[in-house]
């Protein structure tokens, strides 16, 4: 039995290591990675227009970072397969006694139920417990101030590969930023005065927003749709080509990837806009909108379409055109 035992022992100490491994990933090791990185790329796509990276600790916020979601979940140690099945579990079924976040919950509720297409989610809880993730500058400071003590992130340190983006990475970008810059304010106007303000805001603000981005980018950037509420925002024919096969894709909850269509030396890029939660206090059934906001929807525009959504239908796509790099 002993020589059994020690041809054994290396083997069991292996697997002992593997597994204390799984629990704590070292912090000091860095790692490039391409800024279209899957995992990377859904976290900023799925999840930052509601856990935003940006916004203040106590405007504007509805919904916690997602470096506080990493942080409660691993405060435990546990693996990575539990990290990513509980990750998963929350998402697809959330409610009180799931959640990890009590004070989360008190503050803003418990998040809706999403529709996310396969494999999404696990991509992305598999990338917050390999990698370090964004943190707003606030963070270290509120977790200690909680009593948790200093806060270090575990995680391997994602650098960007330095590399010409294709088009689909620009267009993304800029679509991405655009909608942080709109989803900042709106998130804003809607804390402050409710839906109302939202409309005030998305009537004065939302297309300069656009705009003033667009110059940034030296592009043409345009939100448009097939139900639209200002007219500034109809589709034209191909756009709505490109929207009827976002459509598809989504009901069929296959994950959508940018369009692109070269002409001459401009680029044209489309992507799809999905509703959330938050969308649908404007641009939900007739039923489930408050009525106030109803009025003065059609007030501000009589020939308004944009309406009748549920979660995670295509409300629109982005329409941007820039120069080919």
């Amino acid at each position: 039995m002993k020589p059994l035992l020690l041809l054994l022992l290396p083997l069991i100490l292996i697997s002992c290591n593997k597994k204390n491994e799984n629990y704590r990933t070292l912090t000091n090791k860095v790692v490039e990675i391409n800024d279209n990185y899957s995992g990377k790329k859904l976290l900023e796509t799925h999840c930052y227009d509601c856990h935003s990276v940006q916004m203040p600790e106590s405007e504007g916020r509805i919904a916690p970072p997602m470096i506080a979601i990493k942080a409660h979940y691993l405060a435990n140690e546990i693996s990575k397969d539990d990290f990513v099945s509980q990750i998963i579990s929350f998402t697809t079924h959330p409610s009180v006694t799931n959640a990890k976040l009590n004070s989360a919950v008190k503050r803003f509720g418990v998040m809706p139920a999403q529709q996310f297409p396969e494999g999404v989610v696990e991509e992305i809880a598999e990338y917050m417990y390999d990698y370090q993730i964004e943190e707003p500058i606030w963070f270290k400071d509120h977790w200690k101030e909680k009593g948790f003590g200093d806060f270090v992130q575990t995680g391997k340190k994602a650098v960007s590969i330095k590399k010409q983006k294709s088009y689909e990475e620009i267009g993304l970008g800029y679509a991405l930023s655009t909608q942080k810059i709109l989803g900042k304010n709106l998130m804003g106007a809607i804390n402050k005065k409710g839906p109302i303000n939202a409309l005030e805001f998305c009537t004065i603000k939302a297309i300069p927003l656009t705009d003033s981005m667009a110059i940034v980018h030296n592009a043409a950037i345009k939100r448009v749709s097939d139900k639209y509420r200002n007219p500034n925002n109809k589709a034209n024919s191909e756009e709505l080509l490109i929207i009827k096969k976002y459509k598809i894709q989504v009901a069929i909850n296959q994950e959508a990837k940018p369009t692109i269509i070269e002409k001459g030396n401009k680029v044209q890029f489309y992507y799809p806009i999905t509703t959330n939660t938050m969308c649908l206090q404007c641009h939900g059934t007739p039923e489930n909108i408050n009525p106030e906001v109803r009025v003065k929807t059609l007030k501000l525009y009589p020939k308004d379409l944009a309406i009748g959504y549920s979660e995670n239908q295509v409300r629109g796509i982005w329409s941007i055109t820039f120069d080919k790099k």
